[in-house]
């Protein structure tokens, strides 16, 4: 699990933006594939200027953590995807609901350096996360 200090304290390492942008990119580039099963319009961010998948899935070592696939066509949401994998990966549903996506932007100074449109973009990828995490809670309660 990271936390949102520790991608602060690897972001304040870095430097300036161009540093920043790469390492986003660097992080896009080492997402896993999203499985080809997942690429349907239910996983599909709405409201997001780039093409975006999420897809939430019980850890198979403890089903009531939450693991994410995503994926997405241009490289610096795919960055920022991959961070917001990382907060949420093996969370509860609970720990997930709790993530506050303008400290995110605040402490990592995204809100400098990515558009409005942007903003809206990363605001409904974390909607659907939590969607789909709080669906993955209740489709388990109901099989169990």
């Amino acid at each position: 699990m990271t936390s949102l200090d520790d991608i602060v304290d690897t972001f304040e390492l870095l430097g300036d933006w161009d540093q920043r942008y790469q390492y986003l990119t660097e992080l896009g580039e080492k997402l896993p594939p999203l499985p080809e099963e997942a690429r349907i319009e239910d996983n599909k961010v709405k409201g997001c200027m780039s093409q975006v998948w999420v897809h939430a899935y019980p850890n198979p070592d403890d089903p009531r953590l939450v693991r994410f696939h995503g994926d997405c066509d241009t490289s610096i949401i795919k960055g920022v995807l991959a961070l917001l994998i990382q907060l949420v990966e093996d969370r509860t549903v609970d720990e997930i609901q709790e993530l506050d996506v303008d400290e995110f932007f605040e402490k990592l100074r995204l809100d400098e350096h990515l558009s409005p449109n942007r903003h809206v973009g990363v605001y409904a990828i974390v909607d659907l996360m939590k969607q789909q995490a709080r669906e993955l809670k209740a489709s388990q309660s109901v099989s169990a």
